[in-house]
């Protein structure tokens, strides 16, 4: 029975690490930008955020919706990075468990 949700813990797995992979890298891309070590009229730098805000934002929104801003401060981004941390952790602890 465990080897039959091993290939589906491993591509759980691998999604959430990819996410969060994702995340982290618009995180960085924001803080570029915005202490303007990298212009925010660059080409590359404005289509690879567009790509990125189309994987992150509708998951933003929805965090956004149960935790509003700070004082003007979004932690969305640093929610969603705890919870695809605790799922990354919740799979790997469930695939120790099925081996």
């Amino acid at each position: 029975m465990g080897a039959l949700f091993e290939p589906f813990l491993y591509i759980i797995g691998f999604v959430v690490d990819i996410y969060f992979k994702v995340v982290v890298v618009e995180i960085v891309l924001h803080w570029l930008i915005y202490f303007k070590i990298l212009e925010a009229n660059n080409k590359y730098a404005q289509k690879t955020m567009e790509i990125l805000e189309k994987a992150t934002k509708p998951v933003y929104k929805k965090i956004g919706e149960k935790i509003p801003p700070v004082s003007g401060f979004d932690f969305s981004p640093f929610i969603l990075l705890l919870i695809l941390l605790f799922i990354g952790r919740l799979v790997y602890r469930l695939s120790e468990l099925v081996m």
